[in-house]
């Protein structure tokens, strides 16, 4: 993967859905998204039962309309296929369609994305209205982007436990094993007799005794990514037949059910769905007084993780990485256990932290506040009675400040952290306990990068060559790659590895060597533990390792050890070996130290304050409840919860102050 420098002046969009509102009242919409600022306007992709409510009886017309008037009005369209919400009528067609959950009970209709990624029928389906809408669309001036699907993984809708599923599963494992007694010696099924005689007997890891086999569930998780990363390359090459706009696909905030790097060498762009109060509530792993103090303005840095995760799945295609936000939230949502308001100037915030990360388009969702339907409770720019909500207000204020702003230009950071989807798969199903998570632990790790000051790359762990960085980290990588393992032996940079790194082979079994097993780099794990809550172990420089940690034999230099004795940081010089998991006491103490050794200077930030330095320039963001002051030729600039202030660093100007200074 080659992440370089790329360039972009961010615009904003919006998510529209004329065939919810009267054909008259379109003009108006379109007229104020331009007066607004808006350049891009998403359609189509939920509206399936409109263009074709029976089989093959198609009503273009209201579609055509709303195309040429938005594109009229100047406004550039994201088309997108419709195959996340199958009509009734495709049901009806093919009952057996449905995915159907671990306990075999299926996922019906009555929402969205009720479909098995595995049936053939409805494959040819989603490929032939997609091929319907690329025909009429494909070279429609107006239609300058399209959209794949709709947030794959969402809903829990990645793994399907059907006969289609089955019967699917096991032509994969033919194609990757040729014989069953591959199968039988890659998976261990000597283990409690598992042994099979032919893939047809093969069936998926679900309603077993107790656990299925670790191999046999990887495996599984694997097929279950091929099939959605199919799915979607099936549509792509169908409007490429028909289009050159460039082909985006909107992923969500830590959804992990599927291999986001490998779709993403099928698309032009990466977009993701950004609602920093929403995950807050329902994706987060801190505690509930961080909650309850972030409520109004999410955490500080998940979205940011985010940004520059999916900027490195835009890049899979081409050495240029492409990213979007496709739905930014612009007010309470209707989906999380709560549901609170933005704090003033919250969304203005996330809008331009996004275009400090580099995202050519920062969409919002949606247009105006649905007064039906399951999203009913959902805000957009406009309230249902069509006056501007507090979000849309502040969407005005941001279209008119990111007008002053030139080209953002994205380089490759200094320092990278390898995020691996196999890993997230495998740690959740042999987790060893039950707070290990993958994802929480790298995020922990970017998360006290940022703190420090960082800007941070992410890279998949197909990655062969880190490049001119100056330090890389790879935490918790189930298993090694070889392309890993040849971007190791060339790099002459600072290298953190662990906990668990290189704990399992591909085929999901503990090597004979012992892990990590790293060129030229004297170390073994040759025990571990998971930490209860309350359990945790100390450091003897300060902190804890919680949640794991492992026991070591190495004749490396041991940096740190814990209270207990056991070495918990070694180290070649180069290479540094962490034994656990570190708490943010311990996190924050052991990257300066560690960040500083690579000759990289930390520069903390407390509490909610975050910066960003972009194209020359510096975004200050205060998330959090207290006032920050900043430095102004002498003066104090105040910083109040929800503000930002972006200054010019060559001339240190302020292209956008803090409102009330």
């Amino acid at each position: 993967m080659n992440m370089g420098a790329t360039k972009s002046q961010p615009k904003l969009g919006v998510c529209y859905y004329p065939e919810h509102w009267p054909e008259a009242q379109w003009p108006q919409d379109a007229a104020q998204m331009r007066a607004l600022g808006l350049s891009w306007v998403r359609i189509g992709e939920f509206a399936w039962s409109r263009i074709e409510p029976k089989p093959n009886e198609f009503h273009w017309e209201w579609l055509d309309k709303a195309v040429s008037l938005l594109g009229d009005t100047g406004l550039s369209i994201i088309m997108g296929t419709p195959s996340a919400t199958p009509p009734r009528w495709m049901v009806d067609k093919y009952p057996d369609m449905l995915a159907l959950d671990k306990e075999g009970l299926p996922r019906g209709f009555g929402s969205r994305r009720h479909y098995c990624f595995s049936h053939a029928g409805y494959q040819e389906e989603a490929q032939r209205i997609t091929q319907n809408m690329a025909e009429r669309y494909g070279d429609n001036p107006s239609v300058q982007a399209w959209q794949t699907d709709n947030e794959y993984g969402c809903h829990d809708t990645v793994l399907s436990y059907s006969a289609h599923a089955r019967n699917a599963f096991q032509k994969w494992l033919l194609a990757r094993y040729k014989s069953i007694e591959a199968l039988n010696t890659a998976w261990g099924n000597v283990f409690w007799s598992m042994e099979y005689d032919g893939f047809a007997q093969v069936e998926l890891p679900n309603l077993t005794v107790t656990e299925a086999n670790p191999a046999h569930v990887m495996d599984f998780r694997r097929f279950s990514s091929d099939q959605v990363v199919a799915f979607n390359q099936a549509q792509c090459g169908i409007i490429r037949q028909y289009s050159d706009a460039p082909i985006i696909h909107n992923y969500m905030g830590r959804i992990t059910d599927f291999d986001h790097f490998a779709m993403g060498s099928d698309l032009d762009i990466a977009s993701w769905d950004s609602y920093p109060l929403g995950f807050l509530e329902d994706r987060s792993d801190q505690g509930e007084t961080f909650k309850h103090d972030y409520r109004r303005q999410g955490d500080p840095d998940f979205q940011a993780f985010h940004h520059d995760l999916y900027r490195a799945v835009g890049g899979m295609r081409s050495k240029n990485s492409r990213w979007w936000i496709m739905e930014q939230q612009p007010g309470p949502v209707n989906w999380a256990p709560y549901n609170p308001a933005p704090l003033p100037g919250m969304v203005r915030l996330w809008t331009w932290e996004a275009a400090a990360h580099g995202a050519e388009v920062i969409s919002y969702f949606r247009w105006r506040q649905a007064p039906f339907g399951q999203e009913q409770m959902h805000s957009g720019l406009q309230r249902p009675d069509g006056v501007w909500s507090a979000g849309g207000r502040e969407a005005m204020a941001a279209a008119k400040e990111l007008s002053l702003l030139p080209d953002v230009i994205t380089t490759p950071a200094r320092i990278a952290i390898v995020f691996d989807y196999a890993s997230a798969w495998a740690w959740d199903t042999q987790p060893q306990g039950q707070d290990f998570d993958y994802f929480r632990l790298v995020y922990d790790l970017y998360r006290g990068l940022r703190r420090l000051g960082f800007t941070i790359d992410i890279l998949p762990a197909s990655t062969d060559n880190f490049g001119d960085r100056a330090a890389v980290f790879i935490p918790g990588l189930w298993a090694w790659t070889d392309e890993l393992r040849r971007a190791l032996d060339s790099f002459s940079g600072q290298v953190m590895i662990g906990p668990r790194s290189g704990s399992k082979t591909q085929n999901f079994a503990i090597p004979t060597a012992l892990p990590p097993k790293i060129h030229g780099f004297s170390c073994k794990v040759s025990g571990v533990e998971s930490l209860r809550p309350g359990g945790a172990v100390a450091l003897e420089r300060g902190g804890h390792f919680q949640i794991w940690r492992e026991f070591i034999e190495s004749d490396e230099t041991a940096v740190e050890k814990t209270s207990d004795g056991h070495k918990a940081i070694v180290s070649n010089g180069s290479v540094t070996y962490l034994a656990g998991w570190p708490d943010d006491v311990a996190m924050s103490r052991i990257l300066t130290a560690f960040m500083r050794k690579a000759g990289l200077k930390p520069n903390p930030m407390t509490g909610g304050y975050r910066r960003r330095d972009f194209s020359g320039f510096t975004l200050h963001m205060n998330y959090g409840r207290e006032t920050v002051v900043i430095p102004d030729a002498g003066r104090s600039i105040q910083l109040r919860t929800g503000d930002i202030a972006v200054i010019n660093n060559t001339t240190q100007d302020w292209l956008v102050r803090p409102r009330r200074n």
